[in-house]
């Protein structure tokens, strides 16, 4: 049975705020709960004038407090932005305000351009390769088996699930390797998705923490009453997109009819191939789609997302999405 969950990315929306974008997030996150959605992640991403998610651990605790049995993690972390054990005792303190429903995913991306990586880390000589042993380092200070010498605190003893996130097989590699559950950002880097599952099915290795493989598939939805209207709503994200993958990140537009119509071949390129794991329509096309997506992939569950400028509609896209992933639970 494939269960679901959300990833939100904060958007500020333009001519918004960070503030406003931090009270849709709680606002989403309640409404993410009453449809039971399994987890709400939020992503670290620095430098990015739409997204406002940057400081991940403080966007996670608002969203904790906000709810009262959702999961809330980080989809992800960026590992190689951080000490270890900074990230042990913050995703400590966060597990021990709100026992067991804190989760942490990893990647090793940086999640900003090199100018901003140099800000962040203050040199670069932090080295993305390393990303394995670093893992290693963070679940040493969970498991306080005194392996570095140190001690976190908090952090030390927190039941803190670890997820490996990735876009290449790199990361499917160590999830199986760890025995860790496995999140894949299909949702904006499809390309190598089919042999990522490949591999991390067949190299998983039971741990303390899994005894199975569970994969987790990004999936943009874009949903509406209408094939129409959803394709209206989507146009915000379409421009986003197009703007990231040509150097100009922007706010989160307003939709615009017909968008991709006037285009041009490079833009409907990019999201040809952003777009490939997505569903935009009316409840009966969305339903369709993410059926025959999970029917290709066997995805053992799926990471919704979907940018709407309009606070309101991306509720009741998620809750058509909701309703389609419940109706394909019962007919599994």
């Amino acid at each position: 049975m494939t269960g679901y969950s959300l990833l939100d990315l904060v958007p500020i929306v333009q001519d918004g705020t960070a503030a406003s974008a931090l009270a849709n997030a709680a606002d989403l996150a309640r409404h993410a709960e009453g449809l039971g959605f399994n987890r709400y992640w939020v992503a670290e991403h620095h430098g990015m004038p739409g997204i406002a998610s940057a400081a991940t651990a403080v966007v996670i605790g608002h969203l904790a407090a906000a709810t009262s049995t959702i999961k809330v993690g980080a989809g992800g972390i960026m590992l190689p932005n951080h000490a270890p054990l900074v990230i042990a005792e913050q995703f400590g303190t966060l597990d021990a305000l709100f026992p067991g429903r804190i989760e942490l995913g990893l990647g090793r991306a940086p999640g900003s351009d090199h100018k901003v990586a140099r800000a962040l880390r203050r040199t670069l000589e932090s080295d993305p390769n390393a990303f394995p042993q670093d893992v290693l380092e963070l679940q040493s200070y969970f498991a306080d088996d005194g392996q570095t010498g140190i001690r976190a605190v908090p952090g030390a003893g927190a039941k803190v699930p670890l997820w490996i996130l990735g876009s290449s097989t790199f990361g499917a590699q160590l999830a199986a390797a760890l025995g860790l559950p496995y999140a894949f950002a299909s949702h904006f880097a499809p390309a190598a998705m089919m042999d990522a599952i490949a591999i991390y099915r067949a190299g998983f290795r039971p741990s303390a923490q899994l005894d199975r493989p569970h994969v987790m598939l990004g999936f943009n939805v874009f949903a509406a009453d209408s094939d129409n209207e959803a394709q209206y709503l989507a146009s915000s994200a379409h421009q986003a997109f197009v703007a990231i993958r040509t150097g100009q990140a922007i706010q989160l537009p307003p939709p615009v009819r017909d968008f991709r119509a006037g285009l041009g071949a490079q833009g409907n390129a990019i999201l040809n191939q952003v777009l490939e794991c997505s569903a935009t329509g009316s409840p009966a096309t969305v339903a369709h789609q993410i059926a025959a997506f999970v029917e290709r992939t066997g995805a053992d569950e799926l990471m919704l997302t979907g940018m709407i400028y309009d606070p309101e509609a991306r509720k009741k896209s998620f809750g058509i999405a909701a309703q389609a992933m419940r109706e394909l639970q019962l007919a599994a």
